[in-house]
């Protein structure tokens, strides 16, 4: 049999010696470099170091080793090819038919703190990709391996047939490939550092964490994927305890109400049905924060997904037990709570202490045909003091409190958006709608329909009420105190309707449009 020649040259070297002993079994040939060539040698295992093989010392510290015809030539040779066969023997290559490996860590030098630009850049492989890249180009030859994970897959396989073969060493290619983008990409996204604006090329790298059920619909396939080199994410540090796998729908209205969740200290219950809040509240406990958002639509929160802020008691999980809930999320739970959420089979219980937060910088992506539309995420809270009274009625200060409540909740409810909050709690939500005083009564209707009175409630508005009628609608209906960005061309007018019926509005200068 032919002798084969794998080079094997990783910086992560987890797994790197069962897999050199299984190849050497097999009758392999290993080439190796520096540290890795020493780990292998120090195991027993015989090794071929690199300058054998080129007849050239390592130079410029190490920068260059790697980077010769006999290697590269050996890699990207087509045995099938009577020219390239010919150049081979001319030239004194061999084959190399498995290239194994992996980078130098640039990204966790780069997240280190106090590294100097020096040490970072010297953490950029350039030998490793070269050869990466090659051994992927000639995947109809070589196998290549960039990722302990794989070991034991490639292992299994020589092991059973000798050989890996044409659909293995093709995937294994394209992990490759995905593997040098994403490196590259680390680099370029260091390089640019707190570049101000958008760069003119963007490139966002992520990783598969986990398939889910569905998507949108049942007959669309889907799974999620984490932002490479994020800190947090949806599902980071989350534990599924119970229930069905998650989908996708389900994560698009856990990250809506996770968020909205996150605005509050006190304890605190958001419900969210097809991504928009149906009800939220803070409250004494949790128990009552619940109990108060459910009453906002307890029609629309059935099925909904629900996030409290603190750890559900057995009174809270034997009142959720008694319910329709697709999703909830808590940082923990008490066993009797859990035992009676548990008799729900297909409730999907996520527990994790983890406070919802975004990643500094991130941007916010929505696909369009062909391309994306980015912005910077809407993280800013704003603050009480930026604001101002527009009227010549001031709020007091129980009506400051509902007024800030219901604008928070405000830049989490798809616009057109019209909150109604009353003791902290949304009494009436409007959203979705093509117009802002359908909102308005929406919202109104919402309250109705729920039994709950909206006399001296506070109304937010994610924009500007371009027409009185708004908040004359919404005052005639009980509204007391009103919460707005202000900057329509006939503010003039919204506040003088609000100074004839007394009701007393808030200028905030800034709008929280969710579209």
């Amino acid at each position: 049999m032919t002798v084969r020649r794998a080079l094997v040259s990783v910086s992560d070297k987890t797994g790197v010696l069962d897999l050199a002993k299984a190849l050497v079994d097999k009758g392999w040939t290993i080439i190796s470099t520096g540290g890795t060539a020493a780990a292998l040698r120090d195991a027993g295992i015989v090794v071929t170091q690199v300058d054998e093989v080129t007849g050239q010392p390592e130079i410029l510290g190490g920068r260059v080793k790697t980077l010769h015809p006999k290697i590269h030539g050996g890699i990207l040779a087509r045995l099938d090819n009577e020219t390239d066969v010919q150049e081979m023997g001319t030239s004194g290559i061999e084959p190399i038919d498995l290239v194994v490996v992996n980078l130098y860590p640039f990204e966790e030098w780069a997240n280190r703190r106090g590294p100097s630009h020096e040490e970072v850049v010297e953490q950029i492989d350039i030998g490793g990709p070269a050869m990466i890249r090659a051994a992927a180009k000639n995947h109809a030859r070589v196998g290549v391996v960039t990722s302990p994970r794989q070991y034991e897959q490639v292992v299994a396989e020589l092991t059973e047939t000798d050989e890996l073969s044409v659909d293995t060493r093709q995937r294994l290619a394209a992990e490759a490939f995905q593997h040098t983008a994403r490196y590259d990409a680390a680099i370029g996204e260091w390089m640019t550092g707190a570049q101000e604006g958008f760069p003119e090329t963007m490139i966002a790298v992520f990783d598969h964490h986990a398939e889910l059920s569905y998507g949108e619909n049942p007959h669309q396939r889907a799974a999620y994927y984490v932002e490479h080199g994020a800190r947090t994410h949806l599902l980071s540090r989350v534990a599924q305890l119970h229930g069905k796998q998650l989908s996708f729908n389900n994560l698009l209205d856990l990250e809506a109400a996770r968020m909205l969740c996150g605005e509050f200290e006190l304890p605190a219950c958001v419900i969210v049905k097809h991504n928009n809040p149906c009800g939220a509240a803070v409250g004494a406990s949790v128990l009552d924060a619940y109990e108060r958002a459910l009453a906002c639509d307890p029609v629309s929160a059935f099925g909904g997904v629900i996030v409290v802020n603190r750890v559900v008691d057995p009174e809270l999980g034997e009142r959720l037990a008694g319910t329709f809930v697709e999703v909830l999320h808590a940082p923990s739970y008490s066993e009797a709570a859990l035992t009676a959420l548990q008799r729900k089979p297909n409730v999907r219980i996520l527990q994790s202490d983890e406070r919802r937060r975004t990643n500094p910088g991130e941007r916010d992506y929505r696909r369009v045909t062909g391309g994306l539309l980015i912005q910077d995420r809407d993280t800013d809270a704003d603050e009480r003091d930026a604001m101002n009274t527009a009227t010549a009625t001031s709020p007091s200060e129980a009506q400051w409190g509902d007024l800030l409540f219901a604008w928070r909740v405000a830049k989490h409810v798809k616009s057109n958006a019209i909150i109604f909050a009353k003791g902290l709690a949304t009494v009436g939500i409007g959203a979705g709608q093509m117009s802002r005083i359908d909102s308005v009564r929406l919202a109104t209707d919402k309250a109705a329909a729920a039994g709950l009175s909206i006399e001296g409630a506070a109304m937010a508005s994610d924009a500007f009420f371009p027409f009185a009628d708004g908040p004359e609608t919404a005052i005639a209906a009980g509204i007391t105190s009103i919460i707005q960005p202000g900057g329509s061309i006939r503010d003039d007018e919204v506040i003088a309707a609000c100074d004839r019926l007394g009701a007393a509005m808030v200028f905030t200068g800034r709008r929280h449009f969710r579209h």
